[in-house]
């Protein structure tokens, strides 16, 4: 009988063990599931980081046009706040704006030009300094004529419709605004008129031609259309 228990002493001394190293295989599986995991959401988290990075890096050309205080009547009186009306552009070809409000200056414009930069369009410059030609456009009372300009001409427009062609990369251009001198009415005419711009190669291509045949059409000979189609840079 003695040795029955010396025998038997061991092995019930083993099973709470076995148990416990089970259970911290347990707990470290779960551990182990938990690290991925977390590995996983750090991935995630380093590829937001990197695509805010690089929009950070892509340089923008942003212009204040606009910023007016507002009120909202509430019970108890009138609440304060600032309406801000932002151009945003890469000096490429590529433009936006957007106006937003907030309770602070800074919080609008900040608004306004997270806006502006969701609602950029690409507009086809001529030699990458003017457009390809002249164009109208008009949103509500607002209406402007935009005309292609010679090199050295400059920028000839004021106020709204000038950060707007400094946004977009526009060396020379002739402007003129009839009408209001809303500036909200004054921008959305302005991107009325960009819209309709259109470039000969697009022409070309929606018309299954090439840019030299629709060049040659003003009378030029097919060498100057040829020469001519092949100077146009966009």
């Amino acid at each position: 009988m003695a040795d029955e228990n010396t025998i038997e002493q061991p092995v019930a001394a083993e099973a709470p063990q076995a148990e416990a190293n089970e259970g911290g295989r347990g707990r470290r599986g779960r551990g182990e599931r938990g690290e991925r995991g977390g590995r996983g959401r750090g991935d995630r988290g380093d590829r937001r980081g990197r695509r805010d990075d690089e929009e950070q890096g892509e340089e923008l050309i942003e212009k204040l046009v606009h910023i007016n205080r507002v009120s909202k009547t509430v019970k108890g009186g009138k609440r304060f706040g600032f309406a801000a009306l932002v151009v945003v552009g890469d000096g490429k070809g590529r433009v936006g704006f957007g106006h937003a409000k907030a309770r602070e200056v800074p919080e609008a414009i900040t608004k306004a030009t997270a806006s502006a930069k969701k609602k950029m369009i690409r507009v086809a410059l001529k030699e990458g300094r003017t457009l390809h030609h002249d164009g109208k456009g008009h949103f509500g009372a607002g209406r402007v004529n935009v005309r292609t300009a010679p090199a050295g001409t400059g920028i000839i427009a004021g106020g709204p419709m000038r950060a707007v062609f400094e946004s977009l990369g526009v060396a020379d251009v002739v402007t003129k605004s009839v009408g209001t001198s809303n500036p909200y009415n004054m921008i959305r005419a302005t991107f009325d008129a960009l819209t309709s711009q259109t470039s000969p190669k697009s022409v070309a291509q929606r018309r299954g031609k090439k840019v030299a045949d629709l060049l040659g059409r003003g009378g030029a000979s097919e060498v100057e259309a040829e020469a001519a189609a092949e100077a146009i840079v966009e």
